[in-house]
């Protein structure tokens, strides 16, 4: 958890230009990132659901692939929202990039959680289950065996069936908060505005 701690405050001090804000604002940035954080992890975690339940049923993990990719642009609203309502429509380019790093931390953070709970306890081999399924289906099978690919998936299979639930959510953290990071450069860019 220290660690966890530890990459937060450097996160903050780097991206969170603290120079430039009162303790309030910066409180309310805070306050604001966590609350859209906890939103667009909620997104992510429905989105998982439906990938997990689209295994068996294609319509559904479309709706997941569909949730995942408006996850930036529901970002991009919520950091747009916090420019008009809390900035009074005046945002400089770090702090709407810090502000938008921050969302995809706690959403992170909160996915991460969802993660391990569901490889922890929910899961019980269903997801390696459905793939070592998907590859014994005679069409798959033959493209296995056609280009020598049976080692190396049942080395695969072995893998996913012994991979940890915390090794899972911390690969997913670890994942999303440098997605998050990239994809808030852009975001911040459209979303900057100075005073006119």
């Amino acid at each position: 958890m220290q660690i966890i701690e530890a990459k937060f405050v450097i996160l903050q001090n780097i991206f969170v230009d603290k120079t430039l804000m009162t303790p309030e604002e910066y409180k309310q940035l805070k306050a604001f990132s966590r609350i859209d954080g906890a939103m667009l992890g909620a997104m992510w975690i429905t989105s998982f659901a439906f990938y997990v339940m689209g295994m068996s049923n294609p319509m559904m993990m479309m709706g997941g692939m569909i949730i995942a990719i408006c996850s930036p642009f529901f970002a991009a609203q919520r950091v747009r929202r916090f420019r008009d309502y809390a900035r009074d429509g005046i945002i400089s380019f770090k702090r709407a990039y810090g502000y938008s790093v921050l969302i995809f931390f706690y959403a992170a953070l909160l996915f991460a959680a969802g993660q391990y709970i569901y490889f922890e306890f929910i899961d019980q081999g269903h997801i390696a289950n459905q793939i070592i399924n998907m590859m014994n289906e005679p069409q798959n099978k033959k493209i296995i065996e056609a280009y020598g690919m049976q080692k190396s998936m049942d080395d695969s299979i072995k893998i996913i069936s012994e991979t940890r639930a915390i090794d899972y959510a911390l690969n997913y953290l670890s994942v999303n908060i440098i997605i998050g990071m990239i994809l808030s450069l852009p975001i911040a860019g459209v979303m900057k505005r100075g005073k006119s």
